[in-house]
């Protein structure tokens, strides 16, 4: 598969870009009454110029189809997240046509406008890079989140396209200079354009610019100078600059918008880190014989080790009372020993249901001081909610007939995700069609507990367990009363059900990354992920889980580790690691892609002093650090595949043009990666400079963001990389 098969283009590096605002929401009605207000005033105004909005049934003088994206569902987006559009354009033959993409806010105000670029001639498909609003890292408890939630909302995107006359004379009268061929008659063509450029209403000129067109026009009616002089100056470089800037439009048509839902900061753009609270600040007591948890008051050092890592989402397991009946031991054994924590997934015992807290870890307050000094470390918490209940639940006894049973009367268990072949006791999955009406209010008053002592994430344990209807009342409710809480869906399962819990309201999803591991595999799936699939499901990618360790894992020691962190950090928005894996916690259970003594059956000692011989947490932290730095980072959609000659070499590049960042400069990140944790490989990396916005065939100047060093790079570049080196480079290019 090619580059340009592989990938949506990112051509469009060098238009323009008006200002960028935000607003709050108005409705939809409202917009195309305001559009249709526009549209009246400005053909009233100019009568050079015929304006035609093209309605959703009919085409105006330019007809403009097949705009992407479509879909049965709004696309979504991070606010000021780079995204793509496109769209087909037809006019008769022989004119000359260009086009913008207009983006609107929630109140119908331009907020941008971008030229965009054909990039199909045959087929005269033309595209351009957009973003609704600037890019924000405010969460929902800092001061400047007000600025931020005013923005969020349904945003809109037009393409506006239009005869460009101008373009169109200039074809013309270079040939017949060129053949010198009723040459009077070109000049004077383009003596009068110009003059009725200068007077148009519609190209919003100044006096200066008026009179630069005015003498262009002059000097082209001027036959005491000659035909070369006269040329010039209609074609020089301040009445080119006005033709990119200002031009001369006629017939100018708009598509019916496209509607874009903008979310908040944290709905695409997330960093990961998962730990348990009772396995921080845990000790060996030796002389009891068993190990002492920790608590949300000894947790803080995970706050503070995923901070000082460069995470800003931290997501705990669910902190609610384990069940007894049933209780797996260490390793997920069928029967607990007397010190076995069981697991907190198995929610609710006699000290309370999911909406209390386990006393061994805290209470309310110490929930709420926790998630307060997250917030203080700019950490969002983000808590796993579980649909599975513990035989001892208080809801099973309020409500017998929330869980379906056996023919002896006691609970149906779900199978062991460890044992696919056991069935399990711990936990007992609700059931939604017994009381779907009863179960949906549970759920949501338990959220929002959760939500009023300071958490603003939610990942759902095992989603598709259950109806996607389900999980689609519980967002809507939920989110109806806390708008800014997010949701993530753990769906490692089918792609219907994974697609079905996306368009049900979750941000992002889990997905299978942990095991695509072959070129073929992961060339794939990054461009599955970024293309505009990610308009509806943004995959998080994790190279493991606390409940997931792949054989690639297992194999590849300490280079697999830091291999597959580069590819998850690099190759989406949104990537996460569990707890340990700074230390590269490695073994696996025989015969399962699962850890050997999984820290959901156990608390786990950790000797954090151990982590700098192995570097990952320093390659975890340097990853973070690129992310933020690097607006191309930030996007679902500008990932290119490039051309590598070894089929272990793995190189991709994410472009995001000067006009969509904060300092009006490209940015551009080139990841290549070694795929194999024990041989060195070496390949050439082929790329087309141009679709970065570079000159082509000269050299430029790459910097390694991982080690500080330089290259020049330029269409073919030889690389070479070592597992006991470097198992990847990341690229800036250098402007």
């Amino acid at each position: 598969m090619s580059e340009d098969t592989k990938t949506r283009k990112t051509a469009a590096t060098t238009t323009a870009t008006t200002t960028k605002t935000a607003s709050s929401t108005r409705t939809a009605a409202t917009r195309k009454r305001t559009t249709r207000r526009k549209t009246a005033a400005a053909t009233a105004k100019t009568s050079a110029v015929t304006s035609a909005r093209t309605a959703a049934a009919g085409f105006g003088r330019v007809a403009i189809y097949d705009t992407t994206p479509h879909g049965e569902t709004t696309p979504r987006v991070e606010l000021g997240e780079q995204f793509h559009v496109s769209a087909q354009l037809a006019a008769e033959q022989g004119l000359a046509l260009s086009a913008a993409a207009i983006v609107r806010n929630p109140r119908g105000k331009e907020t941008q406008r971008r030229t965009m670029i054909c990039t199909n001639p045959g087929l005269s498909r033309w595209e351009v890079d957009v973003q609704a609003g600037e890019p924000s890292d405010a969460r929902p408890w800092q001061s400047g989140w007000s600025a931020v939630k005013r923005q969020l909302g349904d945003w809109t995107v037009s393409i506006e396209a239009w005869l460009d006359p101008y373009a169109a004379w200039l074809e013309q009268a270079r040939k017949a200079v060129d053949a010198r061929e009723d040459v009077e008659n070109a000049l004077n063509a383009g003596a009068t354009l110009l003059r009725r450029w200068a007077s148009t209403r519609d190209a919003h000129l100044t006096a200066g610019e008026r009179s630069t067109l005015k003498k262009a026009a002059d000097t082209l009616g001027d036959r005491k100078l000659s035909v070369a002089e006269r040329f010039a100056a209609a074609t020089n470089d301040d009445v080119t600059a006005l033709h990119d800037a200002k031009p001369l439009r006629d017939g100018v048509s708009e598509s019916a918008p496209q509607m874009f839902h903008v979310e908040r900061p944290g709905s695409s753009f997330t960093a990961w880190y998962d730990f348990f609270p009772r396995s921080e600040g845990a000790a060996d007591d030796d002389a009891a014989g068993f190990t002492r948890p920790g608590t949300l008051a000894t947790a803080v050092s995970g706050l503070e080790r995923a901070a000082a890592e460069g995470f800003d989402t931290v997501c705990l397991p669910p902190i609610s009372p384990i069940g007894v009946t049933g209780r797996r031991g260490r390793n997920g054994a069928a029967h607990a020993g007397v010190h076995d924590p069981g697991s907190p997934y198995a929610v609710g015992s006699a000290g309370g249901a999911a909406d209390s807290v386990d006393p061994s870890l805290g209470t309310m307050d110490d929930v709420r001081a926790f998630t307060a000094k997250a917030h203080d470390l700019g950490l969002e918490v983000a808590l796993d909610v579980s649909l599975f209940v513990s035989p001892d639940n208080p809801w099973i006894a309020e409500h017998p007939q929330w869980v379906r049973r056996k023919a002896d009367g006691t609970p149906a268990g779900p199978l062991d995700f460890f044992d696919p072949q056991s069935e399990r006791e711990d936990m007992i999955p609700l059931d939604f069609d017994a009381d779907p009406d009863g179960i949906v209010k549970a759920i949501v008053h338990t959220l929002d507990v959760w939500v009023k002592a300071g958490v603003t994430v939610f990942r759902a344990v095992e989603p598709y367990r259950w109806p996607a209807q389900a999980w689609q009342r519980i967002i809507e409710q939920t989110r109806h009363a806390h708008p800014e809480v997010l949701f993530l869906a753990e769906s490692f399962t089918a792609p219907a059900m994974m697609g079905a819990l996306s368009r049900a309201g979750f941000t992002q999803s889990d997905c299978y990354f942990p095991w695509r591991n072959t070129k073929r595999e992961l060339e794939e799936y990054l461009f599955e992920a970024n293309s505009d699939a990610a308009y509806t499901q943004h995959d998080t990618f994790w190279p493991s889980t606390h409940r997931i360790l792949t054989d690639y894992l297992r194999d590849n020691g300490i280079a697999g580790y830091a291999i597959r962190a580069v590819l998850a950090a690099m190759g989406v928005p949104s990537w996460g690691i569990a707890s340990g894996y700074e230390l590269v916690e490695n073994k696996q259970q025989p015969g399962t892609q699962a850890p050997e003594n999984p820290e959901e059956y156990e608390i786990r000692v950790r000797d954090w002093s151990e982590a700098d011989k192995y570097g990952t947490a320093k390659l975890l932290t340097s990853l973070n650090a690129i992310r933020r730095r690097h607006p191309a980072a930030r996007s679902y959609h500008n990932l290119t595949i490039l051309d590598s000659s070894d089929a272990n070499i793995l190189a991709f590049a994410r472009h995001t043009p000067a006009e969509l960042t904060a300092d009006g400069k490209p940015d551009t990140l080139i990841v290549v990666v070694n795929l194999d944790g024990h041989e060195a490989h070496q390949s050439m990396i082929r790329l087309n400079p141009a679709a970065f916005g570079l000159p082509a065939g000269e050299p430029f100047t790459v910097a390694d963001e991982l080690t500080g060093r330089t290259f020049t790079w330029t269409n073919d570049n030889y690389v070479s990389l070592a597992p006991w080196a470097d198992v990847a480079h990341v690229l800036s290019v250098k402007r």
